[in-house]
């Protein structure tokens, strides 16, 4: 479904990424792992055409996407959850909502998809009139997982969804995480700092270090690494 080529980026004359190479199949979660710095938010912010690279070839589905626009990236079926959240706080729940499908014009299949997302997360149909800044945190990456899944992707993006959270409530965030790959169908490419709990979920798993990739193996496989388990799992 998506794959990177020898990717390289840069923030003015510093080097993000080395050569990146990965692929992520329909259907899978795959997690980044590594250090802060490393380069995994730098990894999906180049795939949603934030930070173009300067050298290699971003395709999804067969078709290269390296340097388009974001909003062609989110049309073409790829949205991402910032790290951070970047809710509209002085928006309401549904606002927010409706502002993820803003490329959309099926307004009944919008509602309809509303609908199911207050379902699916049943706190945010409470607090549908309440401003998202209100929310707690664990709220507030609710809302911006379900304001991304309103453009309806095959692929989201996910940068540090735990950050911030209780470990309840991630442990709860991230049963949500499944619960969207299994039945939305939804393929998923996961940034996360808790290494163990992503390795947990995911199917496949790539190690950053320095803009590198220095691992990339089965999710199972990493767990029970050595190296992994030192530098990551604190074991």
């Amino acid at each position: 479904m998506l794959e990177l080529r020898d990717i390289d980026t840069f923030y003015g004359n510093i080097q993000a990424l080395r050569g990146i190479s990965l692929r992520v199949n329909q259907g899978e979660i795959v997690t980044l792992i590594g250090a802060n710095g490393a380069g995994k938010s730098t990894t999906l912010m180049a795939i949603s055409g934030l930070v173009p690279p300067r050298r290699g070839e971003i395709l999804f589905e067969g078709r290269p996407v390296t340097g388009l626009p974001p909003d062609a990236i989110v049309r073409l079926g790829i949205s991402q959850v910032p790290e951070g959240r970047h809710i509209f706080p002085e928006l309401t729940v549904a606002e927010n909502l409706d502002l993820g499908a803003f490329l959309r014009r099926d307004k009944q299949k919008i509602a309809a998809d509303k609908e199911h997302l207050y379902a699916l997360f049943p706190i945010l149909a409470q607090r549908r009139g309440q401003p998202g800044g209100t929310l707690s945190g664990g709220e507030q990456q609710m809302l911006a997982i379900a304001r991304a899944l309103m453009a309806r992707p095959r692929l989201l993006l996910l940068d540090e969804p735990s950050m911030g959270l209780a470990p309840l409530i991630t442990k709860q965030l991230f049963e949500m995480i499944v619960q969207i790959n299994r039945d939305h169908q939804t393929t998923l490419l996961l940034v996360e700092q808790n290494a163990n709990l992503a390795l947990q979920v995911a199917d496949r798993g790539y190690v950053l270090e320095n803009g590198r990739i220095v691992m990339q193996e089965m999710a199972a496989v990493l767990l029970g690494q050595p190296a992994i388990q030192q530098a990551y799992l604190g074991i």
